[in-house]
């Protein structure tokens, strides 16, 4: 791992999001709640959370980082027949939450996969960046 004892704590925040691409009927059972395994958007929300918390046991080199915030949002996109994802980390420390607001999207998107791969075999998870970042030493960045 990176030294970051030298580094001065700040607040630093990222987000990140991915999407998730379905069959519109498999939307549509998402939506209904009429998944065998549950209810979609409420396990996968929870699951992104967790993974964000586990990301130093998931991520060899990542430092195990004290989170004050983690959220995961997640939207039905009817026009692209997806699930949106997006999550927001927050810490005051002395490195950065990109990996963490990464890590919530991929496993989010992960869980949507598991719970409907029963019913649609054409499911895609794609695009899963980051979004923002501030904080720390190289300051704030936004994606295009």
């Amino acid at each position: 791992m990176v030294d970051v004892g030298h580094k001065e704590e700040t607040e630093r925040v990222a987000i990140a999001k991915g999407s998730v691409k379905m069959s519109p009927e498999t939307l549509t059972h998402i939506a209904d709640k009429n998944i065998k395994k549950g209810d979609v958007l409420s396990v996968a929300q929870l699951a992104g959370i967790m993974g964000a918390k586990h990301t130093a046991s998931l991520i060899p080199l990542c430092h195990p980082l004290a989170l004050s915030h983690v959220n995961v949002f997640i939207t039905i996109n009817n026009e692209s027949h997806a699930l949106d994802i997006t999550s927001e980390c927050k810490i005051t420390g002395k490195t950065g939450v990109e990996m963490e607001a990464l890590t919530a999207v991929s496993v989010a998107a992960l869980t949507i996969y598991d719970m409907c791969k029963a019913i649609d075999k054409n499911i895609v998870i794609s695009d899963i960046r980051l979004t923002h970042k501030s904080g720390g030493k190289s300051g704030r960045f936004d994606a295009e």
